[in-house]
């Protein structure tokens, strides 16, 4: 989806519906990813995860693709440029380099993908990405029964509705993109789940033997 629209409100939006959630779903592995030197950003949107994992990994080279111009002008302005190499550009079909990243960051992307595109995109970057390269991930989540799950899906049918508005988003509901991460040779480490169940902050490392 394409977020120029809503670019310039995003943040207030997040806030107006999850206070500072969402925040704390970016930033739940920061301290479990100070190592990295190569770092592909996909989807970051206005810049905030990427301002403070710069400033605690200052020597870290970061490539950061987003569909959207205004939110990749926003990120630029909130970070800079000195080891930020930012490009707008359609990760589904964006050049990127073989076995170059040892951190991939996607913060709430694959929510906006079908399975098919799911696919795609977990390819192109397991491509992308180094043996033993981690991968940090939050997104949205469906509970599976239960109250949650009713009240899950009331918010996410009311987040989708209101993608679909503003961005154009065809996407109506979540992809189940565990098996599929594992397949690209992904396990996933560590989990945090949080609002009921509707939200979740994962690490996911790739085997070294690839």
């Amino acid at each position: 989806m394409n977020c120029d629209r809503i670019a310039r409100w995003y943040r207030w939006l997040e806030y107006a519906g999850f206070g500072g959630e969402l925040e704390r779903r970016r930033f739940q592995f920061l301290g479990e990813v100070s190592d990295t030197h190569r770092v592909l950003a996909v989807g970051e949107g206005d810049g905030r995860f990427l301002e403070k994992f710069a400033q605690q990994n200052p020597e870290a080279a970061i490539d950061c693709v987003d569909l959207s111009g205004g939110m990749v002008a926003l990120a630029r302005r909130r970070v800079g440029s000195a080891h930020v190499s930012f490009r707008q550009a359609d990760v589904r079909s964006a050049a990127l380099p073989r076995s170059e990243y040892d951190l991939i960051v996607t913060h709430f992307l694959l929510d906006c993908f079908e399975e098919a595109d799911v696919r795609v995109v977990a390819a192109r970057i397991a491509e992308s990405a180094q043996p033993g390269a981690r991968w940090v991930i939050s997104e949205f989540r469906q509970p599976a029964s239960g109250w949650r799950s009713m009240w899950a899906r009331l918010w996410l049918d009311l987040l989708y509705w209101f993608f679909r508005v503003t961005t154009g988003l065809t996407t109506r509901r979540l992809v189940d993109y565990h098996p599929i991460l594992k397949s690209c040779g992904f396990r996933l480490k560590h989990q945090r789940i949080s609002r009921f169940g509707l939200l979740t902050s994962e690490l996911w490392q790739r085997s070294a033997m690839v």
